[in-house]
């Protein structure tokens, strides 16, 4: 699935992403150290990977989306 990278903090390596119909999604250090990143900007692309349904879907890949 693909995203927008929202906020990124790189103290934590955590933030939040929107998704296409604007809805953030929270992120944390794990997921986004599962893309191999180094830093993350506001308005960057991003493909997401979920696992869990409902309450317990969470974040698990942060990476960049390439074309």
């Amino acid at each position: 699935m693909q995203a927008t990278a929202y906020t990124y903090d790189p103290e934590s390596r955590s933030g939040q992403v929107l998704l296409d119909d604007g809805t953030p999604v929270p992120f944390d250090a794990p997921a986004f150290d599962a893309g191999g990143l180094r830093l993350l900007r506001p308005g960057q692309r991003v493909r997401i990977e979920f696992r869990g349904e409902g309450e317990a879907r969470r974040i698990t890949l942060v990476t960049l989306q390439t074309f």
